[in-house]
């Protein structure tokens, strides 16, 4: 006769995880794993790496989620998947970082602190949490290598970088052009969009309402002269510099005026109300590409 264990209904599951963790780590599972699929075909999966000058947060949890996810179900499906684990020690959120801890304000500081001092510092800085990133990652059920990182300071990597630059150079693939980017004067560098990124917040600015007079309508346009272009901006401070109105090609605009009023805006069909009020009367309706090449008077 078969003999049950009873099961204890009041589990707890952190517990169990712990257990699982634990039966991994003894049967060094990942890396048996690793070795059953040598020589099958390979599924490359590169590692997007953190740096490690700041603390892992519930925030990083989501991403790894995605890396562990596809290189496991590769795995299953009977792929060799390698999975290196790195460490990012470049980048301005780490001199920024080190800068906050100096008391730093300016390059000229930094000068004067000593650059190669200020190099260490920063050498230092990108490790600073490395055990708490580990941690992390085992006890998330995140299978990567970690053992032998690779860690983007390090000779052999830039010299790979470098060695990639050459090829995509020997390959043609190189060029040279303009592109508007973020500029931070007082770390004065260009900044990547992650790197503008981790300032944004959500502030509440005030708009402005702007008439611009028609002076000339092209062609069959809708529009008369006289008419005004009814625009709404919260940045009030790039009318300076103002080129050109937006208009939907394919949004209804009105010509239109408050109730008692002779004056004739133009605005979309479904802001009229809200904008002119109760009562509103509209004199035309057309599309927005009708409008094009319109010529109005600029602000400035």
């Amino acid at each position: 006769m078969a003999s049950y264990t009873a099961v204890d209904p009041k589990q707890s599951f952190p517990a169990l995880e712990e257990q699982v963790l634990e039966r991994w780590r003894e049967g060094q599972t990942f890396k048996r794993q690793l070795e059953m699929r040598q020589g099958r075909p390979l599924w490359s999966f590169y590692e997007g790496p953190p740096t490690a000058n700041g603390k892992p947060g519930s925030h990083h949890v989501l991403s790894r989620v995605f890396k562990d996810i596809y290189p496991r179900y590769k795995s299953m499906c009977g792929y060799d998947v390698p999975r290196k684990g790195g460490w990012d020690c470049h980048g301005l959120p780490v001199e920024l970082e080190v800068e906050k801890e100096l008391g730093i304000t300016s390059k000229e500081q930094i000068e004067e602190y000593g650059i190669a001092e200020f190099n260490a510092r920063c050498r230092e800085s990108v490790f600073r949490y490395v055990g708490d990133w580990d941690r992390l990652v085992e006890r998330i059920g995140h299978w990567i290598d970690l053992d032998e990182p690779y860690v983007t300071m390090d000779d052999d990597y830039i010299e790979s970088v470098w060695w990639s630059l050459r090829k995509l150079w020997d390959d043609d693939r190189l060029y040279q052009g303009h592109k508007v980017v973020p500029y931070c004067p007082r770390c004065g560098t260009a900044l990547s969009s992650h790197e503008v990124a981790l300032g944004y917040k959500d502030v509440v600015d005030p708009s402005v309402y702007v008439r611009l007079p028609i002076i000339e309508p092209q062609g069959s346009s809708p529009v008369e002269a006289g008419d005004n272009l009814l625009v709404w901006t919260t940045t009030p401070w790039t009318l300076i510099s103002h080129a050109a109105v937006a208009a939907g090609a394919e949004i209804t605009y009105v010509r239109a005026s408050a109730a008692g009023s002779g004056e004739v805006v133009i605005v979309a069909e479904a802001l009229a109300e809200r904008l002119l009020g109760e009562g509103a009367e509209i004199h035309d309706r057309f599309g927005g590409a009708e409008m094009a090449e319109t010529t109005y008077q600029a602000p400035f």
